[in-house]
């Protein structure tokens, strides 16, 4: 028992046939009941001890010892015999879907901020993280909000998109990517994705325009989405965009560090945004970026980001602002994550090659293609599950939840959404491919600190879904 340093013995009969677990309590009893250390230990009394059979998950596991205080399980096959020992310190890891990856530079522009006391939503740290980001990019100017979503809502302010105004969005993204359209009380239009890439369609937006000429009611923007660390073929979109002299939106908030014909994605857009949200591919915790070649535009999201305050000495306020700019602190966690991107676009990407090749013998799984023209940084790892086979997308991702693995579904499209009932909706004059990507679509734990064990653990996992 000492030896084993489980504080356990796994007391069996000559067929090795499990009989009873022996804990040092066990002993202990028995020694005050007057028995000797040298006393054998088929005189222990015979209990029905808690034990697993092979088929149970993690969670069902975890239940069982949680309801009988004990940290040890014996896995017991359909002979009786024990197989393995779970152990409540092993089990009792959650694989989530993406986590912050922290480096050791943060520490260091953060620990600055605090001795120069630039700790204000302004400083030093954030007018660089500006510029380095900008200068990845290949834009010229950059105004680092709190988050994505503010940084798109200035956009819709800064393209004058007013009540009433439509604005053209890819279907199949986060809720982000839309709802600053409704802040400004305009009206969305959905564009479907096309299967080359997930993102958005051009011949589905060539038909959105049809549409638009017809009535009369052209878009003030197109937003296009970059969808789980991918461009869009945004040559095409570009091309139809400005054909009808309509401005582009590139969202890019899953996307930085990817490239599309061998220039950074977020590099196309009259307005770029990007996401540092904690579950991106790196973070300030909250924060965002708006970014434009235009620097009058730029020099613009910031005085409305800091409240519109006029040049004044006093507090003198002559239109509506908000209070969106990130602070010097966050900023400083931005500059020391946008030091590593490179390694951490390559270490997911590393995450999706150990799915793909320790999952190659599955053919109902199909990944998210990445086109010739594409670089993605695999920010999340996606996979589609084929409908006709044994297991659906929705029933792998209970087993693996079982197993406490995260997984997700692709995102619900925007036209499925219940806030937004009723919005028009443009395919390729076909069946929708946003609405069966998120029917078979699931995402996989993707963090770049993901451990060879817990890609391992999320393989063995998925496989047996499938009694591979």
């Amino acid at each position: 028992m000492e030896n084993g340093g489980k504080g356990l013995l796994l007391l069996v009969d000559a067929e090795c046939r499990f009989e009873r677990t022996v804990t040092d309590g066990d002993l202990r009893r028995e020694l005050l009941a007057g028995r000797t250390i040298e006393d054998d230990l088929s005189a222990l009394p015979t209990i029905a001890s808690v034990v697993v059979g092979l088929t149970a998950s993690r969670r069902e596991a975890l239940g069982l010892m949680n309801a009988n205080s004990i940290d040890h399980l014996p896995v017991i096959d359909d002979c009786g015999s024990v197989i393995d020992l779970l152990d409540r310190r092993e089990i009792d890891d959650q694989i989530l879907l993406s986590t912050p990856h922290m480096g050791e530079a943060e520490r260091s522009f953060v620990e600055d901020a605090f001795k120069t006391n630039w700790i204000a939503p302004l400083g030093p740290n954030v007018d660089a993280f500006e510029n380095e980001v900008a200068g990845f990019v290949g834009i010229r100017h950059a105004a680092a909000v709190s988050s994505g979503t503010a940084a798109l809502h200035l956009a819709m302010i800064l393209l004058d998109v007013k009540p009433g105004d439509y604005v053209f969005c890819s279907s199949l993204t986060f809720a982000a990517s839309a709802n600053p359209i409704a802040y400004q009380g305009a009206i969305p239009v959905f564009i479907d994705s096309e299967l080359a890439s997930w993102n958005m369609c051009p011949m589905a937006l060539e038909r959105a325009f049809f549409a638009a000429r017809e009535t009369g009611r052209m878009p003030k923007a197109v937003v296009v989405v970059n969808l789980y660390g991918q461009s869009a073929d945004i040559d095409a979109i570009k091309t139809i965009c400005d054909a009808h002299d309509v401005p582009i939106v590139e969202d890019a908030a899953e996307s930085l560090g990817a490239t599309y014909k061998g220039r950074p994605s977020g590099a196309f857009g009259l307005l770029t945004v990007f996401s540092f949200n904690g579950n991106k591919i790196i973070t300030t915790s909250g924060g965002g970026m708006l970014l434009s070649d235009n620097a009058a535009l730029i020099e613009r999201a910031r005085f409305l980001a800091t409240q519109a305050r006029d040049p004044a000495p006093h507090y003198q306020h002559s239109e509506i602002g908000y209070n969106y700019r990130l602070s010097n602190i966050l900023a400083g966690v931005g500059r020391g994550q946008l030091a590593v991107l490179e390694d951490r676009v390559n270490a997911r990407r590393a995450v999706f090659e150990r799915y793909r090749d320790g999952l190659a013998d599955i053919p109902e799984i199909a990944w998210m293609p990445e086109p010739e023209w594409s670089h993605a940084t695999r920010w999340l790892t996606a996979c589609t599950i084929d409908p006709s086979g044994e297991i659906s997308a929705e029933q792998l991702r209970l087993h693996l939840a079982a197993d406490l693995i995260e997984a997700r579904p692709v995102w619900k499209p925007m036209h499925r959404q219940p806030v937004f009932a009723g919005a028009a909706y443009f395919t390729a004059d076909g069946p929708s491919v946003s609405d069966r990507l998120f029917e078979t679509g699931l995402c996989l734990p993707s963090g770049s600190n993901l451990s060879n064990g817990q890609i391992a653990r999320t393989i063995a996992s998925i496989r047996s879904a499938f009694r591979r």
